[in-house]
């Protein structure tokens, strides 16, 4: 088993590449794909916290107000709300009865709302995790 402190790294430079995916994506115009990966971003920086909280190793799941709430982090009520909409991207995603809808919803300037907002918590969620970690 990996340490807790290669674990948080394991999530932090994972959530990175995931970041460095979601805006290539968004250059190549995979909008539907970009949030899938914008979700994805926050999702593996939560779990680096969920780790650092718990010193155990992050649980398989995807909701990211319940790794919030593992991660003891305190959510302003616009970010609680955007969690919400943002864990919508993971599962229009990855089921074809959405698939097509949620591409038809992905306009790019949709999209550049939401991967604005997303780029806003996960640059905070970053500062966070490194105070927490000096």
């Amino acid at each position: 088993m990996m340490s807790i402190k290669k674990q948080i790294e394991y999530w932090r430079e994972s959530a990175q590449e995931s970041h460095k995916t979601m805006l290539a994506l968004k250059k190549t115009g995979r909008y539907s794909d970009s949030l899938f990966f914008g979700h994805i971003v926050l999702e593996k920086i939560l779990k680096a916290f969920v780790v650092l909280k718990t010193n155990d190793n992050a649980p398989k799941i995807h909701n990211l107000l319940r790794l919030a709430e593992l991660a003891d982090i305190k959510l302003e009520k616009d970010t609680k709300e955007y969690f919400l909409v943002a864990n919508s991207f993971n599962i229009r995603a990855r089921y074809d009865d959405y698939k097509k809808s949620f591409y038809k919803k992905c306009t790019k300037e949709y999209v550049e709302d939401n991967l604005a907002k997303i780029e806003s918590i996960y640059k905070k969620l970053c500062q966070q995790l490194k105070q927490k970690i000096l």
